[in-house]
């Protein structure tokens, strides 16, 4: 018996421009979101004055880190008693491990050299020139090759208040870097806008840096941007608009990056400062329009920082020791700051904010211990779940008792992509999914799957 084809209803001109319509609209839309950079994001920016800042502020910072782990949590299991932190022996002194190893490598991954908050309104004249020497010091570390893997500057806010303040130290500063540097930035260099209001904003910045680009000779388009999301009009425009995509836009290409501010969120928000807090419902409402906003995009997404910093209250005077009273006071201070700031940095890697502020050399140390915590807990779960989906060739499955759907592959996929690329997961211990070098590398669950079925 011959089965007869299926005959289609459309006429093939009919279909072909309906299509080619459709075909434009997708197009744009892949433009607008062209999905997750392959660019590395930082786990942490440690914000510090400008001021302050030397050639070799990073290692420094990574030295006061490993003598607060070393003094207030020697080994693992006082780590993970101090931070509560649910873990075996075995896992607990990974983590440990992993965390010394980062103190001593790599202590800090991102550092902005502050001139808004953590610097404070000085004098015209003591601004101008912490701008020139703060300049000479990441010249100085471009040399020497002490500067982390991404730095750069947070200026003041360009409203009508600030805005001349704010361009006269960009000048300042990228003028002098750039004549001690021969015309060259550092590597992955960002100049942070804080308190973004307008896209107007947003604009004048581009043109301050087009100004700089050409007057000091730098390559068009070097100078990037970061935006900071601390007003309640950066996030609900005055139309009711989301107002996100308008800010990146105006930033013509330049933006790589948005960073939520919390205190002065909750501060526009009218919360007062008791209940200011990472985890306060007004700020995951602000960081869940945020992920909504950029998801796709290839914009990185950074969370602030607890302002409750693990130091002890007592400082012994010279030639003299403390009490045991008051070592044991500083080491609950410092413990319970350390578990809020566990706490906090897994709140925001839960939701999806894989980056965090800095504010204390101290803060690293539950800054890696939660990253860590976060891929290395849910390792081998992940690792089997992912093994068991693509060989079933993304077919719904049951693994214990979670339900895999087609939408759970690249959830997982990500997972893996986002521990390698931060240290927590090495690319052996991802290859036990099954998949190979290559297949993760494409960071597409979807190439994988049609690739193997070729």
């Amino acid at each position: 018996m011959n089965e007869t084809l299926p005959r289609p209803s459309f006429d093939p001109s009919e279909l072909g421009g309906a299509i080619a319509r459709l075909s434009e609209a997708n197009h744009d839309f892949l433009r607008r979101y062209p999905g997750d950079s392959n660019r590395r994001q930082a786990v942490q920016t440690v914000y510090g004055g400008a001021h302050l800042f030397k050639a070799d502020s990073a290692k420094r910072i990574g030295e006061v880190a490993l003598r607060s782990l070393k003094e207030y949590a020697p080994d693992a299991a006082k780590l993970s008693d101090a931070l509560a932190m649910s873990v075996d022996a075995q896992l607990g002194a990974k983590i440990y491990e992993q965390i010394v190893e980062k103190l001593q490598r790599e202590p800090v991954e991102d550092f902005r050299l502050d001139f808004e908050d953590g610097y404070g309104n000085r004098a015209d004249e003591e601004e101008d020139q912490h701008a020139h020497s703060s300049a000479l010091e990441v010249a100085r570390g471009m040399k020497a090759g002490t500067l982390p893997p991404f730095i750069g500057i947070r200026v003041k806010p360009l409203n009508e208040d600030l805005r001349a303040r704010s361009g006269r130290t960009l000048d300042v500063f990228v003028t002098t870097l750039a004549q001690e540097t021969g015309g060259r930035l550092p590597q992955n260099f960002v100049v942070t806008v804080p308190k973004v209001q307008l896209p107007e904003q947003v604009g004048a910045a581009v043109r301050l840096f087009e100004l700089l680009e050409q007057k000091t000779g730098l390559p068009a388009g070097a100078l990037q941007i970061e935006l900071m999301i601390e007003t309640p009009q950066s996030i609900i425009n005055q139309r009711g608009e989301v107002a996100l995509h308008s800010l990146v836009d105006a930033a013509e290409g330049r933006c790589g990056s948005v960073h939520f501010g919390v205190y002065d969120y909750t501060a526009s928000c009218g919360i007062t400062a008791a209940y200011q807090a990472m985890q306060h419902p007004a700020c995951d409402f602000a960081r869940q329009m945020m992920l909504v906003s950029m998801a796709g995009t290839g914009i990185h997404l950074s969370d602030g920082a607890t302002n409750i910093l693990p130091v002890g209250p007592h400082r012994a005077a010279e030639g003299k020791g403390l009490t045991p009273q008051q070592i044991q006071q500083n080491r609950e201070a410092v413990h319970g700051a350390w578990r809020l700031g566990f706490n906090d940095n897994l709140h925001s890697l839960r939701t999806g904010f894989y980056q965090g502020w800095d504010l204390h050399p101290a803060q690293l140390v539950t800054r890696y211990a939660a990253v860590y915590w976060f891929f290395l807990a849910s390792l081998r779960t992940a690792s089997d779940r992912l093994k068991t989906f693509v060989e079933k060739a993304a077919l719904a499955s049951l693994f214990g008792d979670v339900f895999d759907d087609a939408a759970t592959g690249q959830g997982l996929l990500n997972f893996f992509l986002r521990g390698i690329a931060c240290g927590a997961i090495t690319e052996s211990e991802a290859l036990e999914t099954g998949l190979t070098l290559d297949e993760l590398r494409s960071r597409s669950f979807l190439k994988i799957l049609q690739n193997r079925k070729r």
